[in-house]
């Protein structure tokens, strides 16, 4: 007589490890609201790399011209004044560039930003 026997091993971490996996190498799908997010961050970031580019570039600079006021580097009190200088030159535009930047793509994207906000309501409504 033949043994007819099922065996079925599961494993749920197994399984875990393997969706994982197989989801990494899905296309991804992006649904509205994960749309109307990353156009939210996009936002409210805009603008914030730049001008903390040109902040730090210009203190940078300013320490510099700190350096040769205090004398670390062996050198003239104009070197300071002209590093310092420089220094505060590069800084004071970094706020208003990033007004600026802000406000544009503040601008670009709100009507996108609403129509997909409107879109999101509407078939919550439904």
């Amino acid at each position: 007589m033949k043994n007819n026997t099922f065996s079925y091993n599961y494993s749920a971490q197994r399984n875990k490890e393997v969706e994982r996996i197989r989801r990494k190498y899905l296309p991804e799908e992006e649904n509205k609201l994960e749309t109307l997010k990353r156009l939210d961050l996009h936002v409210q970031t805009a603008g914030t790399v730049e001008s903390l580019c040109l902040g730090i570039a210009g203190a940078l600079v300013f320490g510099i011209g700190m350096c040769f006021f205090l004398d670390v580097f062996a050198g003239a009190a104009w070197l300071s004044a002209l590093f310092m200088s420089i220094g505060t030159l590069i800084m004071i535009p970094a706020y208003p560039i990033y007004r600026r930047i802000a406000r544009k793509t503040k601008a670009e994207l709100t009507p996108e930003i609403l129509r997909l906000s409107e879109e999101i309501i509407k078939s919550a409504k439904n």
